[in-house]
């Protein structure tokens, strides 16, 4: 017998009890009765309930914990692809940079609507020790669908043992020189990359080595760091053979200034043995000798309202420098071997402004110092007849996710004496799925 049943009764009888005057006919008690158990019934039915519902409960719960088993999904790998698109129009036939000798990366890209670079990335933490990423980038240059590992690389993590501060990088990679060179093209703030970039690195330097950085022990952010190098990557072109012949260094600082303000300066020193061929004014040349790249780098970032997903802006510049000492050729021109000890440099300076939380405008300026033609080339396609190369560039864009831009930006590059180019780009870049947070 439940309490139900035990405690209602004794209460009737109770109150009758204690209340003399309440009387009741035979009739009114046996109709009193049958509703008492007409509601205990009621009552062992919807306990009966509760207790078969409870006993499904707890072996549902017994046989979801006997069969399944939850894994730790850290090292799962992060899967992303990068979509780039253009539409591109151009007012001169032809865009060569005189005095210079490029890659075909660093060259403008095709004409009219066409897909960019396009990425696929995998990473993800390969045990409690080292982080691994490969990146495939794939384009289309002249005619021809291209396929290239851009990055493949393993970075030790924060259990390896090592000095606190301390990681070391092995494998192929976007390596630390300047500010753009380790970003990918697709995070940048134009749609193309400035002068500079396109000359001295054909786009990005991402050769197989290995590279050490350490963060200092200090109160503002202070990183050094180099690396060794097969140098196989422009601009060695295949000097590096079985060898280690390039090598770099790099130092760099950065701070918050009060709350809605921060910024960065480095400097950088890629240096190594050079042969290889590349392009100037769609002739071959080649270069063997000593190459040394400085790069000077600053950022500074300013959020007017404390809130830099409302309204940014961002100043960016960097400044490279080159000494070649070694022999140049024009292969085409059939000039022969002539001994180069000269300099170059160029640099770049820019703005950007997000005004509104998806809408952001940009100016770019950038520009090359061509080095003084030898007398044996003077007249070929390294001759840069005085002139140095500049562009001006305007970009608006907007983003309606961190997964999707588009832009519209307009150059115009004086590209020779009485020659300029006047470009049109509409390009969209669109993320699907991981991809790993932009650096700063």
């Amino acid at each position: 017998m439940n309490s139900y049943s035990i405690v209602v009764p004794v209460a009737i009888a109770t109150v009758f009890a204690a209340n003399p005057a309440i009387s009741a006919t035979a009739t009114e008690i046996e109709t009193l009765k049958k509703d008492i158990r007409s509601m205990q019934k009621r009552y062992d039915s919807q306990v009966s309930e509760l207790e078969d519902a409870l006993k499904g409960l707890q072996q549902t719960s017994a046989l979801s914990t006997s069969k399944a088993t939850i894994y730790d999904n850290s090292f799962n790998p992060s899967i992303g692809v990068i979509l780039n698109g253009h539409f591109k129009n151009y007012s001169a036939a032809e865009n060569e940079l005189p005095g210079f000798a490029v890659g075909h990366e660093g060259e403008r890209s095709r004409e009219g609507l066409a897909v960019d670079h396009t990425e696929l990335t995998m990473s993800a933490n390969i045990d409690d020790i080292f982080f691994g990423s490969t990146t495939i980038a794939i384009a289309e240059h002249e005619g021809e669908t291209e396929v290239e590992l851009e990055e493949a690389f393993v970075q030790t993590s924060a259990g390896a043992g090592l000095p606190d501060g301390l990681t070391v990088k092995a494998g192929r990679a976007l390596w630390t020189l300047g500010y753009l060179n380790e970003h990918h093209v697709h995070t940048d703030d134009f749609a193309d990359r400035p002068l500079p970039y396109r000359v001295f690195l054909d786009g990005a330097y991402n050769d197989d080595g290995v590279e050490a950085s350490y963060v200092l022990p200090t109160d503002v952010y202070a990183e050094v760091g180099g690396g060794i190098f097969r140098g196989d990557d422009f601009p060695f072109g295949e000097a590096g053979g079985d060898n280690l012949a390039t090598w770099s260094a790099y130092a760099r600082t950065g701070a918050d200034i009060g709350d809605n303000q921060s910024f960065r300066v480095g400097t950088s020193l890629l240096s190594g043995e050079a042969q290889g061929e590349r392009l100037s004014n769609e002739e071959l040349v080649s270069f063997t000798g000593d190459t040394d790249l400085y790069v000077i780098d600053g950022r500074y970032t300013w959020a007017p309202t404390g809130n830099a997903s409302q309204k940014e802006v961002i100043v960016q510049a960097e400044y490279f420098w080159r000494q070649e000492d070694g022999l140049y050729e024009d292969i085409d021109a059939a000039t022969g071997a002539v001994a180069l000890n000269e300099k170059s440099n160029g640099w770049y300076l820019q703005s950007v402004y997000k005004f509104q939380p998806q809408w952001r405008v940009g100016i770019r300026y950038s520009q090359l110092h061509a080095a003084s033609t030898p007398v044996g080339l003077i007249g070929s396609a390294l001759d840069a007849d005085g002139h140095d190369p500049k562009t001006y560039s305007a970009m608006l864009d907007w983003t309606n996710s961190e997964f999707s831009r588009i832009r519209l930006q307009l150059n115009q590059e004086d590209i020779g004496p009485d020659e300029t180019d006047n470009q049109v780009i509409v390009q969209y870049t669109m993320s699907l799925g991981a991809h790993a947070t932009h650096k700063y």
